[in-house]
């Protein structure tokens, strides 16, 4: 027993994947063979060939951050019998849970209350539970679908616990399951199932007429009479409220922060930190777990797992947060829009993993307060070496961090000490000072998103927070146990997919081009160096648009000017063999995977798709903000249930556009392609002035690009939502025309 109790709470295995590394190695090996012909070779002399050193360098230098984070792969695996066996279930520690949401139209409340139900029917004591909501909108809809899924709660929590039910998010529930389960259970169960069914139609239904009808703002609900979406106090109600019982509803707190037009809100980064000094004033959980409203809990388990990396003797020292990957229940067959990312959660994250940890996603994490705080590894509180300020400094030191509410200064000092606090059965007393933290000018000459909470400064606040955190030296674990932590919805059309993407590729060049560029964090803090090579591969993503668009136009300019960018003679086995070597590795890594050959080829063509469009209007959106031209819009990703998402059944993978400038870029390259082919097609192409003219090569690679775009190709003809709007049409055309224009002229 002695011994047991001495084991480690997880282990760390690394992978060998030698397959993909040496693959990986003869493509790095070929772009560096291709870049040495292009510097050597003086047939390369050219203007096209310059051209494409330039891009050819830059998707080397991309390469080398792609392989040195793929190299090391680990996983974990954790053992909840061993926390059990040293942390008796009374003892463990208390978790704070947050789920944040902004909007009611585009995330609406059904999808909110489901995953909040799920965080409720954890299998976790629930006396050390405490669920807070934050509602960004200010909607009096999603707090009246909290009230309503409170009383469900008192129904479904002990039906999922009495039962043993494994998928405890109801609307999952009852679409997997449209009759009681045919299994050995009593005529009890089936009875209780059918009532939980009933109720939970009433409870959508009751959700469903209120949003058609306007709920009337009076008794609780008079608070919201005289709000705006970015003008209202802050609301803070508390819903449910365990006594102290394990067999109770844990805590259910409501949270709308103040919000002033001429006072910054930072997004939901803003909304995290508000929600970390409430908890911190009503609950201070030593953890705390953040959900996105759409990421229901797939594994009720998945707490103590997550417990067992930051409990670990090594891991309580080392390991800042334990992040789970993001999968989802309604992925689209074939992920025709790329967006589900299995294979590079596996090789690129499982890479991570192997070096200083993954990054923060933004949501499915379990974080230490104390981390949260700015607290650093290498602290030590009984010598005081390090972050003095933070926690040793008198309360006028601690007030300049953390803001000028007493009661929280002395909550985060207690959790930056580790103090173990009992539960807090009584939180409605703390209600008024909560409201004090959650206003708007609280943050005002404090370190609150510069040095503490979440950090502001970049639209993609996970990133950005993660990097702060790991620049101080700690790690990062990656949480996969065999059951699946969390599930969500995915964006179901490409529209939504691009206006994903922008938002991603423009906080990650904000990034990039801040203070806290991963470079700096490697030069003058304690982020690693391969590390820093993974950060650099997905901050650079904006800036890879536009070597990925010159590349894209070369093979039809060499066309239309009866020119070569291609190497010749026995050079040309040089591009064709890297051709070949990365699309047979990525082929084999999708396989590997468990994914089908469709679904690495939709990978393949978004690849090109979301880079030279999303990725492009992301860099473009920094340069104008940079240019103080206009500034960065964030926008929120529509999220819709499956089982009700009838459009997304009726487009089953297919591209709707709308008249988006963000078709633009996809459109033009695809007219160029045809332009040139019909050029070569028909001979009307000049007399070749030095060199060599175009050839088989060339027609090959406008070929190859035409069939990546053929989703635009088929937006040309089509009609209603799938096709590309006539003025989205004539933009490319004058871009194209002018293409062909400037090209035969220079």
């Amino acid at each position: 027993m002695a011994n047991e109790k001495n084991l480690p709470l997880y282990d760390k295995f690394w992978v060998k994947h030698t397959f993909s590394r040496t693959m990986d190695s003869l493509t790095l090996l070929l772009l560096l063979l291709l870049l040495g012909y292009r510097i050597f070779c003086h047939d390369s002399y050219t203007f096209p060939c310059f051209v494409a050193v330039i891009c050819e360098s830059w998707f080397t230098c991309f390469w080398i951050f792609i392989i040195s984070t793929k190299w090391s792969p680990a996983f974990t695996k954790t053992h909840i019998d061993r926390l059990l066996l040293r942390v008796p279930e009374a003892e463990l520690p208390a978790v704070d849970l947050f789920v944040t949401t902004a909007d009611p139209v585009l995330e609406p409340p059904i999808i909110t209350i489901n995953t909040v139900l799920s965080l409720l029917a954890l299998d976790y004591p629930a006396n050390k539970l405490a669920c807070y909501v934050s509602d960004d909108g200010c909607s009096p809809l999603n707090f009246y679908a909290l009230l309503e899924a409170s009383k469900f709660a008192k129904l479904w929590v002990p039906f999922c616990k009495n039962y043993n039910i494994q998928l405890r998010v109801p609307f999952r529930y009852f679409s997997h399951n449209t009759n009681p389960p045919n299994t050995e259970h009593s005529q009890q169960f089936i009875q209780d199932w059918l009532r939980l069914k009933k109720e939970y139609e009433s409870l959508c239904s009751k959700i469903m007429n209120a949003a058609t009808n306007s709920i009337p703002l009076i008794g609780e609900f008079a608070i919201f009479s005289n709000t705006q979406l970015r003008n209202h106090p802050t609301i803070i109600k508390v819903i449910c409220e365990n006594k102290g019982l394990s067999d109770e509803l844990p805590h259910l707190v409501y949270v709308s922060r103040e919000k002033k037009k001429q006072h910054p809100h930072h997004y939901k980064a803003g909304a995290m930190n508000v929600l970390t000094r409430v908890s911190g004033v009503m609950t201070n959980a030593p953890f705390i777990l953040n959900v996105d409203c759409d990421m229901y809990v797939h594994n009720p388990k998945i707490v103590l797992h997550a417990l067992c990396i930051l409990l670990d003797s090594k891991g309580e020292k080392e390991v800042a947060f334990s992040q789970c990957i993001q999968q989802f229940y309604d992925a689209l067959k074939d992920d025709p829009f790329g967006n589900q990312l299995v294979a590079t959660f596996l090789y690129l994250g499982g890479g991570l993993a192997g070096l200083q940890g993954i990054f923060y996603i933004g949501t499915n994490c379990l974080h230490r307060r104390k981390v949260i705080y700015g607290l650093s590894p290498d602290h030590h509180i009984q010598n005081g070496k390090k972050d003095h300020d933070i926690t040793n400094g008198k309360f006028s030191e601690k007030k300049r961090i953390f803001g000028s509410s007493k009661g929280f200064v002395e909550s985060a000092t207690d959790a930056l000490e580790g103090k173990t606090l009992a539960s807090n059965n009584n939180i409605w007393k703390y209600v008024e000072a909560a409201k004090e933290v959650a206003s708007c000018e609280y943050e005002y000459d404090t370190a609150w998103g510069k040095e503490v909470g979440w950090m502001y400064g970049s639209t993609s606040e996970d990133a950005l927070t993660g990097l702060k955190i790991h620049t101080k030296g700690w790690r990062s674990e990656v949480c996969s146990p065999d059951l699946i932590a969390f599930m969500g919805c995915s964006p179901q059309d490409i529209i939504t997919v691009m206006v994903q993407q922008r938002r991603w590729v423009s906080g990650l060049l904000e990034i990039l081009l801040s203070n806290h560029c991963p470079i700096f964090g490697t030069l003058f803090g304690k982020l690693q160096f391969r590390q820093c090579l993974g950060y650099l591969w997905v901050t650079t993503w904006g800036l890879r648009s536009v070597p990925e668009i010159c590349y894209s136009l070369l093979p039809a300019y060499c066309i239309i000017n009866n020119s070569t960018f291609l190497p010749k003679d026995l050079g040309q086995w040089i591009p064709t063999t890297l051709f070949v070597i990365y699309n047979i590795s990525t082929f084999v890594e999708y396989l590997g995977t468990g994914l089908s050959i469709r679904t690495w080829w939709n990978s393949q063509r978004m690849a090109r798709i979301t880079t030279t469009n999303a990725w492009f209007f992301g860099l473009l959106s920094i340069v104008l903000k940079l240019l103080r031209i206009s500034d960065i819009v964030f926008e929120i990703t529509r999220k819709e249930q499956s089982s009700s998402n009838e459009s997304a059944k009726e487009n089953n993978g297919r591209f709707i556009f709308n008249e988006s400038p963000i078709f633009i870029p996809g459109t033009t390259i695809l007219l160029i392609q045809l332009i040139a082919l019909v050029t070569k097609l028909l001979g009307w192409q000049p007399r070749v002035r030095n060199g060599h003219g175009s050839g088989i090569g060339e027609v090959l690679c406008c070929s190859y690009l035409v069939v990546c775009y053929w989703p635009f190709f088929k937006g040309l003809f089509g009609k209603g939502k799938y096709g590309i709007p006539l003025s989205t049409i004539c933009k490319s055309m004058v871009l194209a025309f002018l293409f062909v224009y400037f090209g035969k002229a220079y």
